[in-house]
């Protein structure tokens, strides 16, 4: 009876997992042109090794240099900020918020520009408590963390969606070229 119990419960967990849209990430298609590329990302850190992870994940080459064959994905800006949102009676913070702004463009390999110069912009607010700055500053990162892996994700579903584009858009002028 109580393995029919904890059947029940995990076939009934699984159809509401299935149910409620929950899909795991899956690798981004790029098109061969995209297959080896180039990352120029200004200051580097996080950004560029995440990026450059999940592309490898998909099966794209990271190249060290760009170059004749070589897509390349330029970053000049991935900046952090924080502002105030909101003080206490006694003219103390409560409230921040974490602004994530990163600008990008991506020409394929044969200098073709897939995207042009895109700004993505991100944040998080959080409460900020006077009495405790150590674990204020351990949330600041975690929610810098959080930013960067939203921003690679992003970044990366505008590549999949502008190599589908360019893969319409040849495929109609194909066509079109048919008497």
């Amino acid at each position: 009876m109580n393995r029919l119990v904890k059947l029940s419960f995990l076939l009934g967990l699984a159809a509401l997992l299935a149910g409620c849209g929950f899909h795991l990430r899956q690798s981004v298609a790029l098109p061969p042109s995209m297959q080896h590329i180039h990352l120029a990302v200004n200051n580097g850190g996080d950004l560029q090794r995440n990026l450059a992870r999940a592309l490898r994940n998909s099966g794209i080459t990271i190249e060290d240099a760009s170059g004749p064959g070589i897509a390349e994905l330029v970053v000049p800006v991935a900046a952090f900020r924080t502002q105030t949102l909101s003080i206490s009676g006694g003219a103390r913070i409560t409230e921040y918020s974490v602004q994530y702004t990163v600008k990008f463009s991506v020409a394929d390999a044969t200098g073709n520009v897939l995207l042009p110069e895109q700004t993505v912009q991100m944040s998080r607010e959080y409460s900020y408590d006077a009495t405790n700055t150590v674990g204020n500053y351990a949330q600041v990162e975690e929610i810098q963390r959080s930013l960067i892996d939203d921003m690679v994700q992003s970044i990366l579903f505008r590549l999949q969606a502008a190599a589908r584009h360019a893969d319409a858009a040849a495929a109609a002028a194909a066509g079109s070229s048919k008497p």
